[in-house]
């Protein structure tokens, strides 16, 4: 025999092949709770930390076939009173523990709850009368139970199955929405509340679409009824169209409308009497006439029937001819003969005015050619005119194009105002029906004309224009392009120029991040999610310069916000995305003066309404949050936006602006001296496109640029220079003020409108100028400019910086682009999602943080409080700390958030 015989192998730890699961008590019924394991020696259940006493245990023992191993199961019985014993904010909880020789395994906690269902409903529907194709939200809070009830809306008994009709949408709050009430949507609407321990329906609520009547067309008026004299004519309409149904109002107004006529009775015209006769004829007879004039035939009466005119012998019958002839009514009074000769004058006379008028025509072209081979003054630049100002001469050339092709032209001008209509000269020639007059100003003297050539390598043309204008940048900047044929032009331009400083661009994936145009107010925020995972995008955001697209407004409508694309167009996303456009409307006002529209581009060009501010429905495709410098739009399809405005009566509305000063950059050598002003936009995006300007022209800015309102009120901004020591300062003005016309402003062309103020000194010597510069709105608001500089002394560059901020880099990706941790933002989405009877959910959040004037909108999506906090990002980026979130969540009383906020992330 062997020393030793070889041992057992030792048995494992046991192995739960089922373990407890959570239920519910269903009135007195207790509730079985089972659990196997294998290998086990014994196995027993421990409920709330204490051993359930052994003779409660039912065990069944049993041999694997496949393993051989033991398999015990067990299990226990857990009554209504022993769960309502226990005390504590814990459930009730069992467990399974298991034994072999290699130790103890333990199972799952498997709670034990009462299972209960109230039966008043917290809110229930309430029945409606709405009119057709209006939007229906019918509320419905379902009693509080254990577990959760599920809710279903019934639809004159029938199930509503949001996937079977797409005009119902069934919220996360259990709300129904119609989304356009339909005539067949009249009914009787139930929520039905249930789980596992009862049904519970709500309260009916009847819901009746109602139609209100409207007028059909008017017929065409009858026939007056007289004949002769006064009578009517009527006409008559229906109120079908369509008619009133379900209690609708009936159509307000006449179905019949009359009105008097008159038919004028027709006259039968009378013959005068006969004539004298006249001489007798070189054929023996004299003649004599009458005319249809006594009365004459009108309103369709009779002509006189008989002969005009009669003849007869005046000899007595001596000539050998003697006949009557009468000649009839409708015979023609003149011979063959005479009517020869009547034509051929007229064809004479209107040769000779053909010859006289191609005369006039060579002699005019004659002199027209002189006035151009003349000289023209002309200088170096358009835009430095007011700040190196001297004219010169060129000499008198064969060669057509005596300048270079690309120098621009020069407008060198004194500032004022003149009579008669200037039209914008950028306009190309099919833009004819766009022209607007510059100012049309009766009070003001006509001043002498500007003429200026303008080369191109196409044609040739001249421009007069009136000196001491107010014109905008753009407008000088595209002289060269007047001359040129309208079709060399695409209009409207598409082509997405990504210009240093108007652009930014990042790839970005599932992670997100933010776009940003430094110093604009111009941001684009990627939630995390929002592009599928493994997908990678090249995004941009661009803003559009005013003349590479054209503009949203229509009418009396303003632009007010940069005109901004992102992209790429067509790309699919997974949750909303934020775009932040700064605005310039004045919303701080009692009353609600604006009516606000976002506005999209499309790719043939034309605008298009995305939604109007305070009338969204769940059809819009976009939500805006409004605040008072900028907007943050909630959008699922990226392309090219804009924010309009227009007055909502009886109060005008208004826009802030800014009024910039700019002076030459010292030292002055020369005696002329000029300052220019800026009206522009109240956005950081247009006052750095103006800084960017001037800093290539050469200009300072003097000060601070100060605020303007401008008020829809037809009244053009009026500028006047006072105050001048004239003892060594002389205005070259020849008027007392320049005016920037309403529409140009109010229009928001984008456009850096500006007016020169030119000066002359007595001499060199002179450095030291003392004026005040008066801006205002005739009839309105105004700033005024105290100046007091030495020309001669250098000035430091005073560039401020506009709210946005430089110090935000333009893109961030990932979560560095966002204040709020990831696993802070799903504690707090799954704290806020699930609707809670007592209201503290993410519909409170909404209205802490202000974002509460649509909620159907977050409504819809599939997580409500992660749409909010990517709304709250957008709107903090500047100051993103999590104090003013971390306040609204303390006021809702969610202090497990506010814990797990302090602990992982930075409060």
């Amino acid at each position: 025999l062997p020393d030793s015989f070889p041992s057992a192998p030792a048995e494992p730890l046991p192995e739960f092949l089922l373990e407890p699961e959570d239920a519910f008590i269903v009135k007195n019924r207790p509730v079985q709770l089972r659990c196997r394991a294998s290998p086990a020696t014994q196995i027993y259940f421990k409920c709330n930390g204490e051993w359930v006493n052994q003779n409660d245990h039912i065990t069944r023992e049993s041999l694997d076939q496949i393993t051989g191993l033991v398999v015990r199961e067990v299990d226990i019985s857990v009554s209504r009173t022993q769960v309502e014993e226990l005390f504590g904010l814990e459930d009730y909880w069992c467990q399974c523990v298991a034994w072999s020789s290699a130790g103890t395994t333990k199972s799952n906690r498997a709670y034990v709850r009462i299972a209960y269902l109230r039966k008043n409903f917290e809110q229930e529907p309430l029945g409606r009368e709405v009119r057709l194709e209006q939007e229906v939200l019918l509320q419905c809070r379902p009693p509080e139970g254990m577990p959760a009830a599920e809710v279903d809306w019934l639809k004159n008994e029938d199930v509503i199955d949001p996937s079977q009709d797409s005009n119902f949408l069934i919220t996360i709050d259990h709300d129904l929405i119609i989304k356009q009430a339909r005539l067949s949507d009249t009914a009787n609407y139930t929520c039905v509340a249930r789980n596992v321990v009862a049904k519970r329906r709500s309260s009916t609520a009847t819901l009746i679409v109602y139609v209100s009547g409207g007028w059909s067309s008017w017929t065409e008026w009858s026939e007056c009824n007289a004949r002769c004299g006064r009578g009517w004519q009527r006409r008559t309409r229906s109120c079908t169209n369509p008619a009133p149904l379900n209690g609708g109002a009936f159509c307000e107004g006449p179905p019949v409308q009359r009105v008097t006529c008159t038919t004028l009775c027709p006259v039968d015209g009378g013959w005068t009497e006969w004539a004298k006769w006249s001489a007798c004829g070189t054929e023996c007879t004299h003649w004599r006439s009458r005319e249809c004039q006594a009365p004459p035939p009108i309103n369709g009466g009779k002509h006189c029937s008989g002969s005009m005119m009669e003849s007869k012998n005046c000899t007595e019958g001596l000539c050998a001819r003697n006949k009557k002839i009468s000649i009839e009514h409708a015979s023609h009074p003149l011979a063959p003969g005479m009517g020869v000769a009547v034509y051929t004058g007229l064809v004479v006379a209107l040769l000779l005015s053909v010859i006289m008028v191609l005369c006039v025509g060579v002699l005019a072209y004659r002199r027209r050619c002189r006035h151009l081979h003349g000289d023209i003054t002309d200088s170096s630049s358009a835009l430095t005119a007011a700040f190196h100002p001297g004219n010169y001469k060129p000499p008198r050339q064969d060669n057509p194009h005596p300048l270079h092709p690309s120098a621009p032209p020069d407008l060198t001008a004194t500032a004022g105002a003149f009579r008669g209509p200037l039209f914008s000269l950028q306009q190309g020639v099919n833009d004819s029906p766009h022209k607007i007059p510059m100012t049309t100003s009766p009070l003001l003297d006509p001043l002498p004309s500007l003429k200026i050539k303008v080369y191109n390598s196409s044609t040739l043309s001249s421009l007069e224009l009136p000196a001491d204008m107010c014109i905008s940048d753009g407008e000088i900047l595209s002289l060269k392009s007047v001359g040129t044929v309208g079709r060399d032009r695409e209009y409207p331009s598409h082509t997405l120029s990504r210009e240093p400083g108007l652009s930014t661009s990042a790839t970005l994936g599932n992670l997100g991040g933010r776009l940003t145009i430094p110093n604009t107010g111009v941001s684009l925020l990627v939630p995390p999610g929002t592009i599928p995972q493994g997908k990678f995008y090249e995004m941009y955001l661009i803003i559009n310069k005013w003349d590479k697209t054209t503009l949203p407004s229509e009418g009396s409508q303003t632009v007010l916000s940069p005109v901004v694309s992102c992209g790429p167009s067509g790309m699919l996303l997974n949750r909303p995305v934020v775009l932040t456009l700064p605005h310039c409307a004045q919303l701080d006002t009692p009353t609600p003066d604006w009516t606000l529209t976002l506005k999209t581009q499309t790719h043939q060009g034309a605008w298009e309404e995305v939604l109007t501010v305070g009338e969204e429905t769940l059809s819009s495709p976009c939500y805006l949050q409004l605040e008072e410098e900028c907007c943050h739009v909630l959008m699922e399809q990226l392309g090219t936006y804009g924010l309009v405005g227009q007055s909502c009566p009886p109060q005008p509305a208004c826009k802030r602006l800014q009024l910039a000063l700019f002076a030459p950059r010292a030292p002055c050598l020369s005696l002329d001296y000029s300052l220019r002003i800026y009206c522009i936009h109240d956005t950081p995006h247009a006052l750095k496109e103006v800084l960017d300007l001037e800093r290539s022209l050469g200009g300072v800015l003097l000060e601070d640029p100060k605020p303007l309102l401008f008020k829809d009120s037809y009244h053009n901004l009026r500028l006047s220079i006072h105050d001048i020591p004239h003892s060594h300062w002389r205005s070259k003005l020849l008027a007392k003020y320049q005016e920037i016309p309403f529409y140009h402003i109010w229009s928001g062309s984008q456009r850096p409108l500006h007016c020169t103020f030119s000066l002359e000194r007595g001499s060199l010597a002179v450095s030291q100028l003392t004026c005040k510069i008066c801006v205002r709105q005739v009839e309105g608001e105004g700033q005024i400019f105290q100046l007091l500089t030495d020309i001669q002394e250098t000035l430091p560059p005073h560039s401020p910086l506009p709210s946005g901020g430089s110090c935000l880099p333009s893109s961030q990706v990932g979560p560095y682009a966002f204040r709020l941790p990831d696993s802070i933002r799903h504690k707090i989405c799954a704290s806020l999602d699930a609707p809670s009877a007592r209201g503290c959910d993410w519909r409170l959040l909404a209205r802490s943080l202000g974002f509460d004037r649509y909620l159907n909108y977050f409504a819809t999506k599939p997580s409500p409080t992660g749409v909010l906090l990517d709304l709250w990002e957008a709107c903090h980026q500047g100051d993103a700390d999590l104090v003013s979130l971390a306040t609204a969540l303390e006021e809702m009383g969610k202090s497990e958030v506010l814990v797990v906020m302090t602990t992982d992330g930075d409060c």
